[in-house]
Formats: structure tokens, sequence, C-alpha cells
């Protein structure tokens, strides 16, 4: 797993979102990303004033729970308000791999989550609007 990347969601410096990119659905995290801009940041940095939605994507393996617990608890230390999403199946409830005894049942099996973006794949649409609700974005 790579280390955090940040995305100015609006470009305007109000926004970011880390994106936890497990499996398939990190394709649709970044189609709903689409041309915005990725930024050298880290969760320390994060200006004031500024929100934070941390998204899971894909399936979450109980080996993975360490290194996605320490991403999620790094954030909400920097940024207590942070919140996090749920993407897609896999990420909320292990997705077609439910059945697997090495497969986390859902990211809020480990941590509280604010939001849950439900599909499999679910389209990039659902998270910009997730982001927006989440942030209280009404102009997008």
């Amino acid at each position: 797993m790579a280390g955090m990347q940040f995305w100015d969601w609006y470009g305007d410096g109000s926004t970011y979102v880390v994106d936890i990119g497990l499996a398939c659905c990190t394709l649709e995290f970044e189609a709903a990303a689409g041309a915005r801009t990725a930024v050298d940041l880290t969760p320390e940095e994060v200006p004031p004033h500024s929100r934070v939605v941390v998204v899971v994507s894909g399936t979450v393996t109980d080996r993975l729970t360490d290194p996605v617990l320490a991403i999620i608890d790094r954030v909400r230390r920097a940024v207590p308000e942070a919140k996090v999403v749920s993407f897609g199946a896999c990420a909320s409830a292990g997705g077609p791999y439910w059945d697997s005894y090495a497969v986390t049942k859902g990211i809020d099996q480990l941590t509280p989550v604010d939001a849950y973006v439900p599909g499999c794949p679910p389209p990039p649409d659902a998270l910009n609007r997730t982001v927006a609700e989440l942030t209280e974005r009404a102009d997008v």
C-alpha cells in the first residue's frame, strides 16, 4: 500500500480527499477525482479550516487492517473532524469475498464510518455527492 495522497477536491484548498485504495474501486475513485489535483501534503500540513475526507475503497483484508487504521488514525490525530467514507461493497461489507476468513467484513468493524457509498463498483458521481454532503458544499 502506497503512502497518502491528498486531492484538492474543489481546487480551492477547502477540502482534501485521501483515498486508501485497496482494489478495484480505486479506479472509480480516480474517475471521480477526474482532473482534480493531487497535492504534496501530509495530514499535519492541512491548513486550518480545511476539511478532510478519507475514502476507503476496496477489500480490507485482515492483514491490511493495521496499515489502513494507521493512515486513518494519523489523519484523525491531525484533523479530528476528518470524515471516513466506505466506498463500495468490499469496503462496506467484504463484497464478494465476505465469506473469506481473511477479509474484514467492513471497515466499520474497525473504525467509525461517516458515510457509505454502495455499489460494485459504485458510480463516481456517488462519491462526488457524498463528499459534497459531508463537507456541506452546495455549490457542486
